[in-house]
């Protein structure tokens, strides 16, 4: 390929990382909103958080963003760039598989020791800032890995907007070479680099977070030579150990 068709190319990685990052932040937010909100004491809230989560896991994120970008400016007169179009659909739809995740990692945690901030007099915001969250944070790592390895796929699906990603920018080059085989290899290969180096760094920061509580990233070895360790009430690392 010529430089000027590498150049575009290059383009369609930035557009494609830029997309990516606003997107996984919109995600992230949503996930811990909706998915604490699935925990809430209050039924009503629950029902809500729940509607929200069925509706966005229910539907096509393809059909999502063309319902943000064609139907959204129609409906009520709001005309986003393809940039933010793409970011509040990808965000909302894969926000609400996060959110399950968020719900079942919070479900997940010991219920000793939410009774343990209870006999410490934690309210319930600090029960699930102090006790519950620094526990349940570790365990999303590994499926928030693989749903940001997800969305990073799911960004090719704005190149129907005519966003200048990389699949858009690779359909490009290759109309002008009139080749698939060279263009869309090195789109799977820069795919596959982005997908590695993120699994990379949410690895390193799973062992990051399960440092910071006493746990240890590889599960240790169930032991069947002794009876278990007895369960301690009182503060320590961040939850109730």
């Amino acid at each position: 390929m010529t430089s000027g068709l590498w150049e575009l190319v290059l383009k369609g990685v930035w557009t494609t990382v830029q997309l990516l990052v606003f997107s996984a932040l919109l995600a992230a937010a949503v996930s811990f909103a909706v998915g604490i909100a699935r925990t809430h004491r209050m039924w009503a809230v629950r029902f809500l958080a729940g509607v929200y989560t069925e509706v966005f896991r229910g539907t096509s994120a393809l059909v999502m963003i063309f319902w943000v970008f064609f139907v959204l400016p129609v409906a009520f007169g709001w005309q986003l760039v393809p940039l933010w179009a793409g970011t509040l659909a990808l965000g909302l739809t894969y926000g609400a598989y996060g959110s399950e995740i968020v719900r079942g990692a919070l479900a997940a945690v010991d219920p000793a020791q939410r009774e343990g901030g209870v006999a410490l007099g934690f309210s319930s915001w600090q029960r699930l800032r102090l006790v519950s969250l620094p526990q349940a944070v570790p365990e999303m790592i590994p499926p928030f890995s693989n749903l940001l390895v997800e969305l990073l796929k799911g960004t090719a699906l704005v190149s129907v907007m005519g966003m200048g990603d990389l699949t858009f920018s690779a359909n490009l080059v290759r109309l002008a070479l009139q080749q698939s085989a060279e263009i869309y290899t090195w789109v799977l290969v820069i795919y596959f680099v982005i997908a590695f180096v993120l699994t990379r760094l949410m690895r390193g920061l799973e062992k990051r977070l399960k440092a910071g509580v006493g746990k240890s990233a590889v599960p240790e070895p169930v032991r069947t030579d002794g009876p278990a360790p007895k369960t301690r009430v009182g503060v320590s690392g961040g939850g109730v150990a």
